[in-house]
């Protein structure tokens, strides 16, 4: 999830150079003048942009250090912290130190490949094509590792990270490779559906220049997608492996698997038991003889089974059951059918004890007495000690949902830093188009019409981006769920869509805050002077 921050940060950094580079141009047309060369700009451009990080770097360690304690304070994953739970270690600090600066030269060289400034002091770009469909190849091949994971699952967990890794990378690769070929498609798709002038407009610029309008959103295209993966992964573990829901038969279900030595009499500890309040039934299930592919590990009569937890198939009287009378992977029903197991029932009472379940009202005092009762008669007795679906699951449940909140943090983060991005790429637009605006707005042309082409061009793309990335991440988190846990994804609740609704709203609104720019930089003096 920390790759979910990085990105919208490497994105700002290099459109904020590429902003730079457009209006520092006297001064770089004078070092051309000089002598120097297109590359020799890039690479000072790229030294300006690494200082400023490593400035802004500085400035980060001090503010983190002056408010870590009240940092510390929130709960981004559900609980507070503790002070020394957020201390850097001294490689972690030369890390980041070094490797801020570094990726911002990085980002700023990577920015700037196909720009030219002359020597006259004119920023121009190098010829531009079209996007191919090709772009979505990386993307098709990444998914195709992932199904490609589920048919042939890998034995060992280095396997499956082999696997699953590369097929990650390979997605979020091709995303960034695709998102110029999808902005072009929302632009062609807007241009055919266009009823006004700005819309016309707004396409025409980004069908003009794909890339441009794509490079400032690709940030949270990323973002959105890593997020998407873990919440998603996050949210199906929770429900799968969590506390079982109230009042339901699972909830209300104790169960304790006996060891190797099982005691031979149970009748006087189920007259205990049933002498309990809110008890509603026991069983004793024995173990099953027959092990291996396609056999459960108990057995039992079907006159013993609960009617909460099923039934047998039809004609059968004894049936092989899992020792909680619990489907493996799913919940207790009373619309389970047990198969027939191959064990007379005469021969039933001869075998082993291998469990004993209670099916409790879901009452905390009828479970905390009949778990008294079971750990006091049998005390040594246990393989697996009396247990209600998702005790032993609830912290790992819990840590798993205070991963998912701070997903929900980076989420914001990102989309906040996409806003600037946004923002700064905005700026840019409007300094290198304030004289065919000011035209414009010579020819009869409203600024409220303008300021919606300006909208467009920064909305349509980002929505669409939005759509597509979570979609992908849920696609994939389902691909990597079906393939590791055998588990079906289950969509993330109403409050992630919100927050992403948020998030967005934030990010468009810090680019609102460029509109007055728009005004003043296309008046009729600019199409006088420029």
């Amino acid at each position: 999830m920390a790759g979910g921050l990085l990105f919208p940060v490497l994105v700002f950094i290099g459109t904020a150079t590429r902003l730079g580079a457009a209006r520092r141009e006297q001064r770089f047309a004078a070092m051309r003048l000089l002598g120097a060369t297109p590359k020799q700009i890039a690479l000072f451009a790229a030294i300006e942009a690494s200082v400023a990080a490593a400035v802004g770097t500085a400035l980060g360690f001090v503010l983190f250090f002056a408010l870590r304690d009240s940092l510390a304070a929130i709960p981004f994953t559900g609980m507070p912290f503790f002070p020394g739970d957020m201390s850097l270690s001294v490689p972690h600090v030369l890390l980041v130190a070094a490797g801020v600066p570094a990726g911002a030269a990085v980002a700023a060289q990577i920015s700037l490949r196909r720009v030219r400034i002359s020597a006259l002091g004119v920023a121009r770009r190098v010829a531009r094509t079209a996007p191919r469909p090709y772009r979505l190849i990386p993307v098709a091949l990444g998914v195709g590792v992932l199904i490609f994971g589920i048919a042939h699952r890998p034995a060992t967990s280095g396997g499956q990270t082999a696997v699953f890794l590369p097929g990650i990378l390979l997605i979020m690769v091709g995303l960034v490779l695709a998102g110029p070929w999808l902005t072009m498609v929302v632009a062609r798709a807007m241009a055919r559906h266009a009823s006004r002038p700005a819309a016309l407009l707004a396409a025409r610029r980004l069908a003009d220049n794909p890339k441009a309008g794509f490079r400032a959103i690709s940030g949270i295209m990323l973002a959105l997608f890593v997020t998407s993966v873990a919440v998603g992964v996050v949210t199906t573990i929770v429900a799968h492996r969590g506390p079982a829901p109230i009042g339901s038969t699972d909830a209300g279900t104790l169960s304790a698997v006996f060891a190797e030595n099982p005691p031979s009499e149970a009748g006087p500890v189920l007259n205990e038991l049933r002498a309990i309040p809110g008890v509603q039934s026991t069983t004793v299930l024995r173990a099953n003889p027959l092990t291996g592919p396609g056999h459960d590990v108990a057995v039992v009569a079907c006159a013993d089974i609960p009617q909460r937890f099923g039934r047998c198939a039809h004609g059968a009287n004894v049936a092989e059951t899992s020792m909680d009378l619990t489907p493996v992977r799913g919940s207790a029903s009373s619309t389970t059918i047990w198969p027939e197991a191959a064990v007379p029932l005469d021969d039933l009472a001869e075998l082993p004890m291998g469990s004993m379940v209670v099916g409790t009202d879901g009452s905390a005092a009828a479970i905390e007495r009949s778990r008294t009762t079971l750990e006091v008669a049998y005390p040594t007795a246990f393989w697996a000690a009396p247990n209600v679906p998702g005790d032993f699951e609830s912290q790992f449940a819990s840590q798993m949902r205070g991963w998912q909140q701070l997903a929900n943090v980076i989420i914001i983060a990102s989309l906040v830093l996409a806003g600037c991005s946004l923002a700064v790429s905005v700026v840019g637009g409007l300094t290198e188009r304030k004289r065919p605006f000011s035209l414009l707005r010579l020819s009869g042309v409203s600024v409220r019409t303008l300021r919606r082409v300006v909208a467009l061009e920064s909305a349509a793309p980002m929505l669409v981006v939005a759509v597509v990335s979570i979609a992908t991440g849920l696609l994939a988190a389902q691909l990597f769920l079906e393939a590791q846990m055998d588990y079906t994804l289950v969509a993330p609740g109403v409050g992630f869509y919100a927050i992403v609704a948020a998030g967005i709203a934030s990010c468009l609104a810090i680019t609102a805050g460029t509109m007055p720019l728009l005004e003043r930089i296309t008046g009729p003096e600019t199409a006088r002077t420029a």
